[in-house]
């Protein structure tokens, strides 16, 4: 009997322990499993972002080093390189990078310039509404008047604009190259904006008329010299992308 008795308790032990065992071995093979699975996906996803962070920075250092070589050919004086790829430089350089020395040597404006601007729109019978002539500059000089901290924009968009058309077209209104059709495009689109937001009404075409006054020298130098006459100018319609409808 205590024979018998001792195998089945020794049974029972061994089929405890057997059991025991098995508990403590059968989970972690599945749990080794999922750490190496979530740790390669870790990986994974480690690398992934580092290559996208290397391209990222290799598409910054190529755009920042042509950015750089372009208007350094736009600046330096003429040479084969700049004459051969002058439309790919202006392309890129105007009308954002645009570089000029009037930072360090300002050319103020010597003339008082008065900028006009009127409306045409076609009716569905083909009758033609011209609105009255917009002085685009009281508009502008308004806002900077009593103005601590005039904006730019008021300061010179309007001027640098018709500055860079008369540059690019001369005297007769006509534009032979990208650039003059680009800032005829400009000075038309800042013309039709400003009507749209101070006037309103429906309009398809704008013309623009510029009015110049010279500045006359003060006292004893301008005295003697007669006024110079205003020249008053006259620009073709325009057509413009339908405003009012």
């Amino acid at each position: 009997m205590g024979k018998t008795g001792w195998a089945v308790s020794s049974g029972i032990r061994s089929a405890d322990v057997k059991e025991f065992r098995q508990s403590d071995s059968g989970p972690a093979p599945q749990e080794r499993h999922d750490e190496v699975f979530v740790s390669g996906g870790r990986q994974l996803g480690a690398r992934v972002l580092r290559a996208g962070l290397r391209t990222v920075v290799v598409l910054c250092l190529v755009t920042t080093l042509a950015h750089v070589v372009l208007v350094f050919l736009h600046v330096a004086p003429a040479n084969t390189v700049s004459k051969r790829y002058s439309p790919a430089i202006n392309a890129w350089v105007y009308p954002y990078f645009e570089q000029n020395w009037r930072l360090f040597a300002p050319d103020p404006d010597s003339v008082n310039r008065q900028m006009l601007v009127r409306t045409a729109h076609t009716g569905p019978d083909g009758s033609v509404k011209v609105s009255t002539w917009f002085d685009l500059t009281a508009v502008d000089n308004s806002a900077v008047e009593h103005n601590a901290f005039p904006s730019h924009t008021t300061q010179n968009l309007l001027r640098r604009a018709w500055t860079s058309y008369t540059e690019t077209h001369g005297g007769d209104d006509k534009a032979r190259t990208e650039r003059a059709v680009m800032i005829q495009k400009y000075l038309s689109n800042i013309a039709a904006d400003r009507v749209a937001a101070h006037n309103g009404g429906a309009f398809d075409f704008i013309q623009l008329r510029v009015v110049t006054r010279p500045i006359a020298a003060p006292g004893a130098a301008g005295g003697d010299r007669p006024p110079k006459p205003a020249e008053d100018r006259l620009l073709p319609w325009w057509k413009v992308t339908a405003h009012g409808k």
